[in-house]
């Protein structure tokens, strides 16, 4: 299992919790999920572990990701979901969510339906709730 994080913050927790699995960084946001990952083999089973913003749920609540889809909130298009093994659902972003008019909890990123979109056989996602969409949360939250 290859673990994927974006983040310094997130490299340092899953190297505590995730001890004899490679751990690789991406960087934020789509385009370094592409460029890090695209040498990986599609059966190589992807742990997408990391922080997330939220709309209800609690800081430090910890989730395994169910559905996942972009979030393009000002435009409607028919687009693929992806479907992992838990319960919330992932909206995945280009810019760090400030506000959504979505009700019932779920979680924001920035790179797990580009994870998903690459083809990989086996995707899971486990995130931590780090802010409830406050960018200022979210950098307090990280310390």
């Amino acid at each position: 299992m290859i673990v994927v994080v974006a983040t310094k913050e997130e490299e340092k927790l899953a190297r505590e919790r995730f001890k004899g699995n490679l751990i690789i960084k991406t960087g934020v946001g789509g385009l370094n999920v592409i460029r890090t990952l695209k040498h990986i083999p599609k059966w190589q089973k992807i742990l997408n572990f990391g922080y997330a913003g939220s709309n209800n749920i609690p800081v430090g609540t910890e989730v395994k990701v169910g559905k996942c889809k972009l979030y393009h909130p000002n435009v409607k298009y028919r687009e693929r979901a992806f479907y992992l093994n838990g319960d919330i659902t992932c909206f995945t972003s280009t810019d760090f969510v400030t506000k959504t008019e979505i009700k019932k909890p779920c979680l924001y990123d920035m790179e797990l339906a580009f994870i998903c979109a690459m083809g990989f056989k086996e995707v899971e996602s486990i995130k931590i709730v780090s802010d409830n969409l406050s960018l200022e949360q979210y950098e307090e939250e990280i310390k």
